[in-house]
């Protein structure tokens, strides 16, 4: 292998894992922006389940 080949596979594969990782980056994002919503309607369902309780304590 000669060295123009070499600097072109090493590249490529440079490129490729770049690729790969953004791509990884990204769906982190979307992952921890989807956890975050479930757990805002975690807290909201829990906080609904507690007035329910609360009330019918009451009656």
């Amino acid at each position: 292998m000669n060295p123009q080949d070499f600097e072109a596979q090493y590249r490529e594969a440079m490129a490729e894992t770049l690729n790969e990782l953004q791509t990884v980056v990204l769906l982190l994002a979307q992952v921890q922006h989807k956890i975050s919503t479930i757990g805002s309607s975690m807290q909201h369902i829990s906080q609904e389940v507690e007035e329910f309780i609360a009330e019918q304590k009451a009656e």
